[in-house]
Formats: structure tokens, sequence, C-alpha cells
């Protein structure tokens, strides 16, 4: 259940397409605060899932080097999560290995 249901609105592309070229401060802050206001829309149990998305998408985009870059990578990163989307549904989920788990040994007097 969401925390608090989101209906945003955005503005005319036109005007969008502006923004970016105006001023590209102003209009990252923009999308980092739609971003924010959908992500607290979610339940408490989503967000920190949604977060990491996002810090995710915000990392592969800065490496980007032009916007068609981005919307080629970004598609790339979407296509990939739905083939491991459908196969999960197809139960063909990918087993987790076990982490080796090293034990630490203390060598000598920590005081």
């Amino acid at each position: 259940m969401a925390s608090n249901p989101c209906h945003q609105v955005l503005p005319p592309f036109e005007e969008m397409v502006d923004l970016a070229q105006k001023d590209p401060e102003a209009f990252a802050q923009f999308k980092r605060d739609m971003c924010e206001e959908m992500i607290q829309s979610a339940s408490n149990k989503m967000q920190q899932r949604l977060w990491a998305q996002q810090s995710h998408i915000d990392l592969v985009v800065s490496k980007c080097k032009n916007p068609d870059h981005t919307n080629v990578t970004l598609m790339r990163e979407l296509s990939e999560q739905m083939a491991k989307f459908k196969g999960a549904l197809d139960g063909e989920v990918e087993k987790q290995g076990q982490a080796e788990i090293i034990p630490f040994h203390q060598t000598g007097n920590l005081h």
C-alpha cells in the first residue's frame, strides 16, 4: 500500500525541452524532485529498493555521453531487467551461490 498516492502531472513536452536547453541544472533538479516524489509515494517496504534502483540508473546515466547514448543504454538496462523478470515468471531463476565465510582470527593484542 502506498504511503501517499502520487498523481504527478508533467508539464508539456516543449516546456521540459526548453527548460533542459536553457537551464540544465533546473531540469536536473526537476527530474530529481519528480523521482523523489514518486519514490516517497511507494510503500515503505518498496522505497529502499526504489532508491537503490534510482541510484543505479543515476550511475548508468552519468557514464553516458549524450541523450541518444542515454536512451540506448537505459533501453538495454530495461531489456535486461525484463528478461530477468520473464525468467523468474517462467521459473528460470538463477540460484545465488553461497558466499564462503572466512572467520577473523585475532593475531595480536589489540590493547
